[in-house]
């Protein structure tokens, strides 16, 4: 059996945030159906987002729902082909509500940027370069 990550993560508006990961390249997984309580949402084959509303992800956990817009709770890497796809993953992310937090950090072997969902989730695509990383 193939292993798989679901990573559950508390939004305010599942319809928005379909939006927001589906433009950032991310595909909806048959297996889950779409309701105004939660989707899923596959990072290849391996790795779900499963994007909960509040109140749902509230029947889940006892603990408060942390404001990502105020602290960090998570902050995920997500490897890219190339360093055009991380441009154009961090590009996707501006127009359909996320933040910048960092532009490109270029450190030759290692290409990178940040930006949070619009809930405040981090991210940091990259794209590592094999032939230059240092011995």
């Amino acid at each position: 059996m193939t292993r798989k990550l679901f990573i559950s993560l508390p939004v305010s508006n599942v319809a928005a945030s379909l939006a927001f990961y589906e433009a950032i390249g991310m595909t909806r997984d048959p297996a889950f159906p779409s309701s105004e309580n939660g989707a899923a949402m596959n990072w290849g084959d391996a790795v779900s987002f499963m994007l909960v509303s509040h109140a749902a992800f509230g029947g889940i956990t006892s603990k408060t729902i942390a404001d990502t817009h105020a602290v960090t709770a998570n902050l995920f890497a997500l490897s890219m082909d190339s360093r055009d796809a991380v441009d154009a993953i961090f590009e996707a992310a501006l127009a359909t509500g996320g933040r910048a937090v960092h532009g490109v950090e270029d450190e030759g072997f290692m290409y990178s940027v940040g930006f949070e969902d619009p809930d405040g989730h981090g991210f940091g695509p990259f794209y590592m370069e094999p032939a230059a990383i240092p011995a």
